[in-house]
């Protein structure tokens, strides 16, 4: 079959061409963003879940969800620990600024939101920023305006939500990997989103990240279990993992047996990035339709052989020797999770002396902890590629 007629789209944050088993949950955002709309309360969102289970795909679709309900959003992705909240937000800020200014009367509230960019955005640097009939050079002096990034990230928040009110609209923050947020950024993140449900004001955050940012928000702000939704975003079930997986070739009329089906639903879980990767090694490999169980065993050596030179491997790129360690101690153990305990003991050391390490590889998003007491991998089968890079490790029995 052709190459280049191949449906499936295994990559970071790429719609797959079947986004099935997620219709709950956008339906819940839909139903979030038209409530906003109409001056109803709602809570905030953050969904959760391990590498590759398409929350990127989800914020995404949600945000064009709030476009499309005349909602004013901006989009922004912390991309490491040492981010600036502000920072990221500062340039699609103020074209939402923009945006607002056109038609609100609170032209005060928006010049005032705009002077909080200026002077608590810290190494940013824009040209002048027409917003209506105000026009504001955007030089930043100082790390913040007030030194409280609390306050200065509630009367943003406040400034941008009153503005959408009189509007008639709404305001919707979009975060991605949020995990990384720094610590005292997700606190005033959440500060400022609880002072504006406070408010009633029409603002809604919806974020995405990593299983961890649920132990990290509740260290962050007691309240933010009630504050916010997290949503689990899991593995598909079966039906949803097979329309995931058939749907896209029944689109170009090729078909798939059903012991190639099931085999795939094996190797895979359901997990989405590798049913993408599945089926793209076995449209490739399958010189006809319907694509067969060997077909599927020719494309699971490919697909194994992509998965270690580029998903697998690009996560280990920054990671030192001891981390790299503690990471093939958990795979000499099994798929997991794993108890601490028993990972040192693999090392060959006690766990008070390890837990640095642990705390550098979750810091990284390389591992999270599952329960108390527990760690686990952020992306699946990663135990077989550990064991496949590393095959001499020595453990202690």
């Amino acid at each position: 079959m052709k190459a280049e007629n191949n449906p499936y789209r295994p990559g970071a944050g790429m719609s797959p061409p079947e986004l099935s088993g997620r219709d709950d949950l956008l339906e819940s955002s839909r139903v979030a963003f038209a409530r906003l709309r109409n001056d109803s309360p709602v809570k905030s969102i953050i969904m959760h879940g391990l590498r590759g289970v398409g929350k990127t795909v989800l914020l995404n679709k949600m945000f064009h969800q709030a476009e499309d309900k005349g909602v004013v959003s901006i989009h922004v992705e912390v991309q490491d620990e040492k981010a600036s909240l502000l920072n990221l937000m500062a340039p699609a800020m103020t074209s939402a600024l923009d945006t607002l200014s056109q038609k609100t009367g609170k032209r005060e509230r928006v010049a005032g939101a705009i002077d909080f960019l200026r002077n608590s955005v810290k190494a940013v640097e824009l040209k002048a920023q027409a917003v209506g009939s105000l026009r504001v050079e955007m030089h930043d002096k100082k790390v913040s305006a007030s030194e409280d990034l609390d306050a200065d990230l509630t009367e943003l928040l406040r400034a941008v939500g009153e503005a959408a009110d009189e509007q008639g609209t709404a305001f919707a923050l979009f975060v991605d990997e949020i995990q990384n947020l720094p610590v005292n950024s997700l606190e005033s993140l959440i500060a400022a989103i609880h002072r504006a449900n406070q408010l009633s004001l029409p603002v809604i955050l919806v974020a995405a990240g990593l299983p961890q940012i649920l132990e990290k928000s509740g260290r962050a702000k007691s309240y933010a279990e009630r504050l916010l939704d997290f949503e689990e975003v899991d593995n598909l079930d079966e039906d949803a993992a097979m329309a995931a997986l058939v749907l896209p070739a029944q689109e170009r009329d090729v078909e798939y047996e059903d012991g190639a089906i099931s085999e795939i639903l094996e190797m895979t879980d359901g997990y989405p990035y590798f049913l993408q990767e599945w089926g793209k090694h076995c449209w490739n490999a399958a010189p006809r339709s319907p694509i067969s169980v060997e077909d599927v065993r020719r494309a699971t050596v490919t697909a194994q052989a992509a998965l270690d030179a580029n998903f697998f491997r690009v996560r280990t790129a920054r990671i030192s020797n001891s981390e790299r360690g503690y990471m093939r101690a958990m795979a000499a153990l099994g798929p997991g999770p794993y108890k601490s305990r028993e990972i040192a003991e693999k090392l060959g050391r006690d766990v008070s002396s390890v837990a640095p390490v642990r705390g550098r590889l979750i810091a990284k998003g390389m591992i999270y902890s599952p329960a108390y007491g527990a760690t686990a991998f952020t992306v699946p089968l990663f135990d077989g590629f550990m064991r496949r890079v590393m095959p001499d490790f020595e453990g202690t029995d």
